[in-house]
């Protein structure tokens, strides 16, 4: 996958007609789906970051976010911002040839759809995924959601061409307010994902083969359940050290991520990108530097 060249025209376009003609951009889910689109299914998949000669320098991104109680907000803001994302990766040039996943994490133990997984795409079909995610708000309560089974999927169920041509890893960023569980169980792998891992995998093994290949962060956001907790940012550092980042504005979530790739691959400081943010008219550099201000940059 990650074939074509995102277009902010055919995005206003899509999002006209849609206001025009009172449809969601999550159709799919607001319809009232409950079981996982069929391109977003993860059973039996195997996703693909590739270069291309449209694409030599393929950059593999992906975003996954819990969409269980007050999180199903994500993907809404994501959706809506979505231009400035690819505006400052690709014409500010902080990723060459981005290619970019989208998504989402609820709970094996409990939901119909405990996991959702898109393609990485280089043009708007990215939008179109982000519009097949189910919005299923439901979750275990607990303050624990699947996001060591998401982590399985992208350690031993993707495969990308930035680390294994070039030898740079991908990014991940994962937009949650709770803890994982403390190891992927093998009956649920078998039940989502398909394959026979033949054992449990403890949580801290399957985060150091994923950050193998991806720089792997955690973002806390503003106006989830659980925002501000420590013991939920306390549980992600210990697993992820620095890149466990709060967020304290949710609206602010697209520019984060676009500026962590800028700096991960030195193309820009911190400084050019509040200056890049500020272009934009975001009103997402205060936020944003609230939030990767005193991280280390190697």
């Amino acid at each position: 996958m990650g074939s074509g060249i995102w277009s902010t025209d055919v995005y206003e376009a899509a999002d006209r007609y849609r206001r025009a003609t009172g449809r969601s951009a999550f159709a799919y889910s607001d319809g009232g789906a409950r079981t996982v689109h069929p391109r977003l299914d993860p059973r039996d998949a195997f996703r693909e970051s590739r270069d291309s000669d449209e694409h030599p320098d393929s950059l593999a991104i992906s975003v996954l976010f819990d969409v269980t109680g007050s999180m199903r907000r994500v993907p809404r803001v994501l959706q809506s911002r979505l231009p400035n994302l690819l505006g400052l990766l690709q014409r500010k040039r902080y990723a060459r040839d981005p290619q970019i996943m989208f998504g989402a994490i609820g709970d094996a133990t409990c939901d119909r759809v405990p996991l959702q997984i898109g393609q990485f795409e280089s043009d708007n079909r990215m939008d179109d995924d982000l519009g097949r995610i189910v919005l299923e708000g439901g979750g275990g309560g607990q303050q624990t959601e699947s996001y060591e089974l998401a982590l399985y999927f992208m350690a031993r169920h993707t495969s990308i061409d930035c680390f294994e041509r070039r030898g740079r890893r991908g990014y991940l960023f994962i937009i949650g307010d709770e803890m994982a569980y403390d190891r992927v169980k093998a009956r649920e792998v078998r039940r989502v994902i398909g394959g026979n891992p033949g054992e449990d995998v403890a949580l801290e093994r399957i985060v150091a083969e994923v950050r193998e290949k991806y720089d792997t962060y955690y973002l806390l956001p503003a106006g989830s359940s659980y925002a501000g907790s420590r013991t939920i940012l306390d549980f992600w550092r210990d697993l992820l050290g620095q890149n466990a980042v709060e967020l304290d504005d949710l609206d602010a979530v697209c520019e984060t991520i676009a500026l962590t790739v800028g700096l991960g691959e030195g193309t820009v400081d911190l400084d050019g990108g509040l200056d890049d943010l500020a272009d934009l008219g975001t009103g997402a550099s205060p936020a944003v530097s609230r939030a990767l201000s005193g991280m280390r940059w190697v």
